[in-house]
């Protein structure tokens, strides 16, 4: 039998708020409402003479991440981003990302040399609602796995 624990176990996939960003020294950096890493894979195509089929190689990848910020106080983040402004110098940084199961187990990934890319919020309001700030980093070093989930 390939499956010998049964139908999925939903108690196992439910997250809730069990996620963290921290900074390389492994304190907490912000309050995070969400947090994604994605992969880009960029592939180059070729074709063999002869050969009717197509084939893929990798040609490169990129890693990024997304963070939504709640703003309940400033913090590192804007703060680093107005001194690169007035110096001119780029601010770089490295982040964990943990994400914790229910049993206990985490899977845990480094993300090094980060760098703002692309749109990132400085003030946004609207009425009524809970101030947050987007960012959005380009990772100049590969992910580093530190830890897996497990089922256990």
């Amino acid at each position: 039998m390939y499956n010998n624990r049964g139908p999925a176990d939903v108690r196992r996939v439910f997250t809730g708020k069990d996620a963290r960003l921290l900074n390389a020294q492994g304190q907490t950096l912000a309050t995070v409402d969400t947090f994604t890493a994605q992969v880009n894979v960029t592939n180059a195509t070729y074709q063999p003479l002869g050969d009717t089929q197509s084939h893929e190689h990798l040609s490169s990848y990129s890693v990024s991440l997304n963070i939504t910020q709640c703003i309940i106080e400033d913090d590192e983040f804007i703060q680093d981003m107005f001194t690169m402004f007035s110096v001119g110098q780029p601010v770089m940084w490295t982040f964990q990302g943990v994400l914790k199961g229910r049993n206990g187990s985490e899977q845990r990934m480094i993300f090094r040399d980060c760098v703002p890319s692309g749109q990132i919020d400085l003030q946004n309001f609207t009425i009524g609602d809970i101030i947050k700030r987007q960012w959005s980093l380009f990772c100049n070093c590969p992910p580093e796995l530190q830890n897996l989930l497990s089922y256990a």
